[in-house]
This record gives structure tokens, C-alpha cells and sequence, in this order.
């Protein structure tokens, strides 16, 4: 059996912790339970321990979640999570990271929630590139709401106050209870078969979650999703948020928020038009200021009282033209002719019989150079080997002993260059023009050389 190979406690727990992150089971999980140990850092994250009767497990929230929380947490208190497992690595410890924390009492409906809101959320539901804008100024506008609420007058005063040429249409809906889902959607679906309707309010009043539950139902969801009539959700107070609110092309905190959202203001257009109208005035009496000095101009130039010199010009122009033409057609026609003639010339220049007798005559030339070149350089090549034997020969040792010279060796046959190469006794050997004498030293005597007078 082989050695097995040890893992480090770091390496185990990292390899753990891998598979809880990989875990698709983990990543967005719906907890509920009790909470104990309640710690809130100074850096405002929470530690506690979420418990039940049968088990408990380590909980984390950063502050970056705890902040978004509409109350505090305690001991004691049932709380609703939503988290995702993961492994803390120093302790070794699964725990769950919460996301989102509410108190227990909602339940199922929070489940439910949470759940739609992630599946659309997936969908593409909630993306800015399928917001409408809000037209600036509609004719119509379309409210979905009960028709007997508060919300209701105040979204109609708030219109009437702010915008009182825009046209009100209620399109009336139950908006809570068990049948106000299905009567949301049928008035959005009603307004979308109208022409009229330039913007669409819906909502109603603050409320409990359970009384604003229909705004969180799918088909209302996609209703609001699919109107081809923009959308504003004005549902509840400003801190309640429905399903309904990240899908609508704009979310207003209040139904009077969502009024005011809508319509402009008649006291700003106003100003606004007052203001486009001074501008058009100013810009009207400028042009007219500027088309008046152009007129004037234009009276007292000099075509303007002699119209007829135009004519004289233009005439002028026309008969310059049409010298330019005839002189143009001209040159045309000659370089044309001389082109045509070049042609005709190369074209006759290179027809395979005047080629040939071309490349004969030039083949002649070359025949003629060849030999011209041959016999200069056979001769130029001669007269070098003779300077050159004439050279070797004036430079032969035999020449000079032929002039009464003589060479000395030694032994050895080492030239004797020096008084230096040999002492008293030694032989040596000279050579003269017909032979050799072999001689001893007796002494050698430096002296200068007696240059010129033996000399043959």
C-alpha cells in the first residue's frame, strides 16, 4: 500500500468550502428561526446564532445589509432569513451570510416574495432598457385604483391643481382581497385597448403586506410588464416596495408623488411659454432686422439696378466656355492623333520580323565586342606576364653573383648578415657564380662598409 498523502488543515477546509460555494442548493437560501447571541460589532456587522428546537447554526450579516433593516434585532426575537452557506475557514464553521432579515409573522408571503421577485429577476423583468419614458405632457391619463380610496383624490386633486387641461380617466379596480389581482389586470389590459390614454397611475394606499399582496402577484407583475402604455406604480408609502415597483417604468413614493410625477406643473409651462415667447419675439425681431439690411443691401447693389448686366456676363461666360470647348476638343484631338501615332510606330517596332533582324544586328555588335575584348585582355595579359618575368628576373639572386657578388652561410646554411654570426674558428661557406668556397674564421673586424667603389 502506498503512503497516503496528508492534507493540510487549510488545504481540507479550503476544498470544503469550495464544495459549499459550488453547492447551487447554498447560494440563496430561505431560513427561519430564533435568534441568541446577538452581537453588533462596532463595525456594524451582526453575529448571532439562529436557533430552533432541534438544531442551531452561526449567523453573519454585514453592514452593508443590516443597514437596508426597518428594525432592530434581538435576543429572542423570530426572525425570516435569506443567506447563503458558506464555510468561515479560520474556524472551520458553516454558517449562513444573511442578505436580508425580516421578523417572523409574514411568513409565507415573504417566501413568496422573495422567490417571484428572484425568478422575474432572472427574466430580465426589472432591466432599465425596458423602462418607457414618461411622456412630458399628456392629454390623457389613465388612474387604476379603487374608487373609493384616499389615494384616489389625491392623485385627482393633485392632477387638477397641477395640470388642469389634462383629460382624468378612472379606470376602477379592486386592490385588495382575494379578487384584486385578477381586477388589476383586467383594467391594464382595458387601457391598453384604448388609443387615448397617454400614461398610466397604478396603486393605491398605504398598507400591510397581506394588503398590498395583489401588487406582488406574477400576473399583475407581467400586466404592468406588457402595457405598451407607460406605467407609474403608486403603491403604499415610501417605504413599502412591491414587485410591481421594479417592474413599472417609474416608481413614485406616493400616490400624490405619482401625480405630480405625471403631469407637469401649469405654472411652470407657463413661465416656459412665457419665456419661448420672448425668445421667438427676440429671435422674429432679429430676423426681420437682419432680412430688412439684407434687402437693402440687395436694393442698392449694382445687378439690382442694372438686372440686364447679368445677362451681358453670363453671355460672356458662355462664349468663354465655349472657346474653352473648341480649344479643349482641339488639344483632344491632337494628343489623340500623336497617341495613335506612337502606337502604330511601337506596334510596327515590335513586329517579330523587325525583331529579329534587331536582335541580329545587335547579336553582330556583341560578336564584334566579344572579340575586341578577348584580343585587349589577351594582351593586356601578356604585357603583365612579361613585366612580371622581367621583374622576377632582375630580382634572382644568380643575377647578382653573375656581377662578381658573393653570399655567406654558416653551416647550417643561415645567411651571414653581420660580423656578429660567427666567431674565431667557426666554418662557413660562400658561394660564388660557379661554386662554393668552405672556409674558417681566423677574426672578424667591424667596420664601415665601402660602399660604391667595388661596385660592377
Amino acid at each position: 500500500m502506498k503512503n497516503p498523502s496528508y492534507l493540510s488543515v487549510q488545504a481540507l477546509t479550503k476544498y470544503i468550502k469550495r464544495k459549499f460555494d459550488a453547492d447551487p442548493h447554498l447560494m440563496t437560501v430561505f431560513v427561519k428561526g430564533e435568534i441568541s447571541n446577538f452581537k453588533k460589532h462596532t463595525s456594524g456587522h451582526l453575529y448571532f446564532t439562529l436557533k430552533d428546537d432541534q438544531a442551531r447554526i452561526g449567523a453573519v450579516m454585514f453592514s452593508r445589509s443590516a443597514k437596508a433593516m426597518k428594525f432592530a434585532p434581538e435576543n429572542g426575537m423570530h426572525v425570516l432569513l435569506k443567506g447563503n452557506i458558506s464555510v468561515y475557514e479560520q474556524s472551520g464553521q458553516y454558517q449562513i451570510y444573511v442578505q436580508e432579515m425580516l421578523p417572523d409573522g409574514i411568513g409565507e408571503l415573504f417566501l413568496a416574495y422573495e422567490q417571484l421577485k428572484e425568478k422575474l429577476d432572472k427574466e430580465g423583468l426589472f432591466q432599465s432598457s425596458h423602462k418607457k419614458p414618461i411622456p412630458p405632457y399628456p392629454q390623457k391619463i389613465g388612474i387604476i385604483t379603487s374608487p373609493t380610496g384616499a389615494a384616489v383624490r389625491d392623485i385627482i386633486t393633485t392632477i387638477k391643481r397641477r395640470y388642469p387641461m389634462g383629460e382624468i380617466l378612472l379606470l376602477p379596480a379592486l386592490v385588495q382581497g382575494m379578487q384584486s389581482g385578477k381586477s388589476i389586470v383586467e383594467a391594464i389590459q382595458t387601457a391598453n385597448n384604448r388609443q387615448d390614454i397617454d400614461v398610466l397611475i397604478v396603486g393605491r394606499g398605504g398598507g400591510s403586506i397581506e394588503d398590498l399582496w395583489a401588487f406582488n402577484e406574477e400576473p399583475v407583475v407581467r400586466a404592468v410588464f406588457q402595457s405598451t402604455i407607460p406605467i407609474i406604480s403608486a403603491i403604499g408609502h415610501e417605504t413599502d416596495f412591491t414587485i410591481t415597483d421594479f417592474v413599472a417604468d417609474l416608481r413614485a413614493p406616493t400616490p400624490t408623488g405619482a401625480a405630480e410625477l405625471a403631469v407637469p406643473h401649469v405654472e411652470e409651462l407657463m413661465e416656459r411659454l412665457l419665456n419661448l415667447q420672448n425668445q421667438l419675439n427676440r429671435e422674429m425681431v432679429e430676423t426681420i432686422r437682419s432680412k430688412q439690411t439684407q434687402l437693402n443691401y440687395l436694393q442698392q447693389s449694382y445687378i439690382y439696378r442694372h438686372p440686364h448686366k447679368i445677362y451681358e456676363q453670363k453671355w460672356e461666360t458662355v462664349d468663354r466656355w465655349t472657346e474653352r470647348l473648341h480649344t479643349s476638343l482641339e488639344r483632344f484631338l491632337r494628343k489623340e492623333t500623336e497617341r495613335f501615332r506612337k502606337l502604330n510606330h511601337a506596334l510596327a517596332a515590335r513586329h517579330p520580323a523587325a525583331k529579329i533582324e534587331l536582335h541580329k544586328e545587335k547579336l553582330r555588335y556583341l560578336h564584334e565586342r566579344l572579340n575586341k575584348q578577348t584580343q585587349f585582355v589577351f594582351e593586356q595579359k601578356n604585357h603583365d606576364f612579361l613585366h612580371k618575368v622581367s621583374k622576377l628576373d632582375a630580382l634572382s639572386p644568380l643575377n647578382i653573383l653573375q656581377r662578381g657578388f658573393s653570399v655567406a652561410y654558416n653551416e647550417k646554411g643561415k645567411l651571414i648578415k653581420n660580423t656578429e654570426a660567427l666567431g674565431p674558428g667557426e666554418k662557413m661557406i660562400v658561394r660564388v657564380i660557379d661554386g662554393h668556397y668552405y672556409c674558417t674564421v681566423d677574426y672578424a673586424e667591424k667596420g664601415e662598409r665601402n660602399e660604391g667603389k667595388n661596385d660592377i
